[in-house]
């Protein structure tokens, strides 16, 4: 993988497909490094098994371990190098800036840290925010836990677009008129204004973690011309 030593990726979302951001995996190792370049990408990185450390002029020089995140905002250099056998899930994007408004700064913590709050009032369906709602971030990152037969309360159709991997437990999943079961290991997209719908099944929760576009109107451009350096 560009950029990657000693590490396999797998790209599960990407402009090519129409999307406006790249999602993928990267099976790290110990040894496994990596020296990201600046750029007017912004990069979130989040641990789903195994461990790695991450460092940079810029950058913490922070340990990661599952359920730890990192978000890098536009030119920020950073290494990556693996500890010990594991993946990290990477959502790339480039920065759709506001007039007088600074990027978000380096943002890092857990998972397990953060407060699971139930949806809409349903506390069978837990919502896990990991970075701040405040207009300098143009995305956001969250978790959904589904205790089993939770389901969302309505079938949702809005601006933003979604990249989805499902962590634990399984489900169904309605986009359009379809309907796709879903099971820990699965990815989707899910373009804007696609209706859609999750239901959990099986005997244990359902858990996934999902990118939105947030904070900017659709008729700013989601990309500079230039592109980004992923």
């Amino acid at each position: 993988m560009a950029g990657w030593e000693g590490t396999e990726g797998i790209l599960l979302v990407s402009p090519g497909m129409g999307a406006h951001f790249t999602m993928y995996l990267a099976n790290i190792g110990p040894g496994s490094t990596t020296n990201l370049r600046p750029g007017r990408g912004e990069r979130f990185f989040y641990i789903l098994d195994g461990s790695c450390r991450l460092s940079g002029d810029s950058s913490p020089e922070a340990f990661l371990e599952p359920g730890s995140f990192v978000y890098l905002p536009p030119e920020t250099p950073c290494g990556v190098a693996g500890m010990t056998s594991g993946r990290l899930l990477a959502f790339e994007r480039p920065y759709a800036p506001l007039p007088a408004l600074e990027p978000p700064p380096i943002t890092w913590g857990s998972a397990n840290d953060r407060p699971a709050v139930p949806f809409l009032g349903d506390e069978r369906a837990l919502l896990t925010t990991l970075l701040p709602d405040t207009p300098e971030y143009d995305l956001a990152v969250n978790i959904f836990t589904f205790q089993p037969g939770a389901s969302l309360p309505f079938v949702e159709t809005h601006v933003m677009e979604h990249g989805l991997l499902m962590l634990t437990g399984g489900g169904i999943y309605r986009l359009g008129e379809d309907w796709y079961p879903i099971q820990a290991g699965d990815a989707l997209w899910m373009g804007p204004y696609c209706p859609q719908w999750f239901g959990a099944l099986g005997r244990m929760p359902a858990s996934y973690i999902y990118y939105k576009d947030i904070n900017r109107t659709p008729s700013l451009p989601k990309f500079s011309p230039e592109g980004a350096e992923t």
